[in-house]
């Protein structure tokens, strides 16, 4: 049987802080945030993966400058490359290469993105995986997205085939895959579809992703707009149970209890964390330091 949350007592050891637990988390930045980097100096330990989001209308270019900065920075900058903002195979090229080179990237996180519609010849982040652009620019580790509630654009059948598609491909790659989820707000989802994953023979690393701290009100747009079921189903209710989302959206306990089924079972292959810092990265910081 799988394990569920109610497995474990989620407390926080006395000795140990949120920073400590999370362990080497990575977390997320977009070009257009002007006082982004500024924040990570401040608040991220060096070192720490950041992650530029490929947000709808940014350029490549910006995407770069931003990336370049985080490593000069002492960050360890990994670009999103969102398959359906890409225009052309060209742009794809140029994107990589220009990561590569500037900004001293290794890794990417390869997404469908949020476009509805192709920019260019790429549908899906498969159509990037089978490009060759991660061979031809010896980029030696890969993360792909995972859906533990599923996806508002992509329905359950298609996005399970799609997952087991991508598990196939990296099993045959020089790169090493993993796998960085949707912000979850509970630990049971998150369980259950790992169990599923494995199951199925997909034994790629996951970096649980959760929502930093943030208002109820920037949490419930983001979870409606990428699928999350929990603040989708609150909406639904009385005030009551919003004030009880806000309660729970500080993610300490997900961490804590997430972290004991990791060293309790390591076949779960729960490889850390990936903080969405909707309420920004000061506020991640602070939050972290306790």
């Amino acid at each position: 049987m799988p394990p569920t949350a109610n497995d474990k007592p989620a407390t926080i050891p006395a000795t140990q802080s949120l920073r400590d637990l999370a362990g080497a988390f990575s977390t997320e930045i977009t070009a257009r945030d002007k006082r982004a980097i500024d924040a990570c100096r401040q608040h991220l330990a060096p070192g720490t993966t950041v992650h530029v989001a490929w947000i709808p209308g940014d350029a490549p270019h910006a995407i770069v400058a931003a990336l370049a900065a985080l490593r000069r920075a002492g960050f360890d900058p990994v670009p999103h490359v969102a398959a359906r903002q890409l225009e052309s195979a060209a742009v794809l090229e140029d994107y990589v290469a220009r990561a590569r080179g500037e900004a001293g990237v290794d890794e990417l996180l390869v997404i469908g993105g949020d476009a509805a519609r192709p920019a260019g010849p790429f549908a899906a982040s498969m159509d990037v995986l089978r490009s060759g652009v991660i061979e031809r620019h010896d980029i030696a580790k890969v993360g792909i997205a995972g859906h533990p509630e599923g996806s508002p654009r992509i329905g359950p059948i298609e996005l399970d085939a799609a997952l087991r598609e991508k598990a196939h491909f990296a099993a045959q790659s020089t790169a090493r895959f993993h796998i960085v989820t949707q912000f979850c707000f509970e630990v049971d989802p998150i369980l259950l579809w790992i169990e599923a994953l494995r199951d199925a023979g997909i034994g790629l690393p996951v970096r649980v992703g959760l929502a930093g701290p943030a208002s109820v009100a920037t949490l419930v747009k983001f979870a409606l707009r990428c699928g999350v079921g929990n603040s989708i189903r609150a909406l639904n209710l009385r005030g009551a149970a919003i004030a009880r989302l806000l309660a729970e959206s500080d993610p300490g306990h997900l961490v804590v209890a997430l972290r004991r089924f990791a060293a309790s079972d390591p076949a779960l292959g729960i490889a850390g964390f990936h903080f969405f810092p909707f309420g920004g990265i000061a506020r991640l910081g602070a939050w972290l330091d306790g």
